[in-house]
């Protein structure tokens, strides 16, 4: 069943690139961004994390948490995170456990061949633990932008 806005948002333990656990129930009280993207270090990725980063200042002065995940592993997310300088954390999501619950993962199609693996979707968790707004099918480059704008 699709997850919709005013649902709660299902809860997590994922480790990031450092090996420290990010609990999503810990972080009630705060307005999450929680965006599930494909692979470290691919173009699109790289733009979607950078614009994140470039308005990470932004996303901290209303108070909100800003979460990447994808079944990378803790070598590839440090690599990632150092190359750009990330300030916001990584989030290993091995098998996409965590990004099916979000219906978030599920078969992909890329130059003729099929696999499983994480499609680009974003979601905005509120301070309550609900879902806020839901992106799915995300550009890259204007999103980090979107979601600060809808933000308020």
């Amino acid at each position: 069943m699709a997850l919709a806005v005013g649902d709660p948002a299902p809860d997590f333990s994922l480790p990031d690139g450092d090996g420290n656990v990010v609990n999503l129930s810990d972080l009630k009280g705060k307005r999450v961004v929680l965006y599930f993207y494909p692979r470290d270090n691919t173009p699109g990725c790289t733009k979607e994390a950078c614009a994140f980063r470039d308005l990470y200042d932004e996303f901290q002065a209303n108070d909100v948490v800003v979460l990447g995940v994808s079944t990378d592993d803790a070598k590839s997310h440090q690599k990632f995170a150092t190359k750009f300088n990330l300030p916001f954390p990584l989030l290993i999501d091995e098998g996409g456990k965590v990004a099916e619950t979000y219906d978030s993962y599920g078969l992909k199609k890329f130059m003729g061949k099929e696999y499983m693996g994480i499609s680009r979707s974003t979601f905005v968790i509120d301070a309550d633990g609900k879902i806020e707004k839901i992106y799915k099918k995300v550009k890259p480059e204007q999103h980090a932008q979107e979601v600060l704008t809808d933000l308020g």
